[in-house]
């Protein structure tokens, strides 16, 4: 797996912390690994992004952005208020081929969900994981709702020939509601794809030497972790 892709199944899921997470798992693993982000909205020229931020969480990791647009939006319209080119998505492609060759993990994390366009021709992560043939992890919400647009997303992944890799739910909370619990249970089966782990809410707060000891802790052993799904699934039953 010398490239992941992460997507959300919408904004403010927890995508960028499970970058982080994901990243400093495997280089706990002993593991090389770079970041990509293929377009950052929403920062100032001057303003750490997202691949910062997994960087400043995770540790030693390469990073990359392909482009950053000052507006709050879907890529292809923040980049057309800023008078500047888009994203494509051969783009992502080989600058992702061009990192993998050099590390033994790249992580490609997209900007919202998996359609939201990077350019006025429709071009969109999902189609950059095709050209990269790379699996796609998805980040989802913990409880009411992410039922319907985590099973939707990972539909559309597979209507593209493209493998999703798992679920991770990126924000779990202290304590966890009845609709939260029973999607732990849930989520694999209306996906189709194993549940990958669960990275507790507020774990962007916490010191980075904590964030990367812990990380291994919630993400399962396919992302090198040892989070278990059945131990988590008996603990937040009770």
């Amino acid at each position: 797996m010398p490239v992941l892709v992460i997507t959300g199944t919408g904004t403010e899921v927890g995508k960028t912390v499970v970058t982080a997470a994901v990243a400093a798992t495997a280089l706990a693993a002993g593991r090389s690994v770079a970041v990509l982000k293929a377009a950052q909205t929403g920062v100032r020229p001057d303003e750490p992004g997202d691949a910062e931020e997994v960087a400043r969480l995770a540790g030693a990791v390469t990073t990359a952005e392909l482009a950053r647009y000052p507006d709050p939006l879907a890529p292809a319209t923040a980049a057309r208020r800023a008078g500047r080119a888009p994203v494509r998505p051969h783009e992502v492609a080989e600058t992702a081929a061009k990192l993998a060759a050099e590390h033994d993990l790249v992580l490609v994390e997209g900007a919202g969900g998996l359609l939201v366009r990077f350019d006025e021709d429709g071009g969109t992560l999902a189609d950059a994981a095709a050209l990269l043939s790379a699996p796609v992890l998805v980040v989802a919400a913990a409880g009411l709702g992410t039922l319907n647009v985590t099973e939707l997303t990972s539909r559309e992944l597979r209507s593209r020939g493209l493998d999703p890799a798992g679920v991770v739910i990126g924000s779990w909370p202290a304590e966890a509601g009845l609709a939260a619990r029973c999607n732990v249970r849930d989520l694999p089966e209306v996906t189709g794809a194993p549940l990958l782990g669960a990275v507790p809410a507020g774990a962007a707060g916490l010191p980075p030497a904590c964030f990367r000891a812990s990380a291994p802790r919630w993400l399962a052993p396919r992302l090198d972790g040892t989070w278990d799904v059945a131990e988590f699934r008996g603990r937040e039953a009770g």
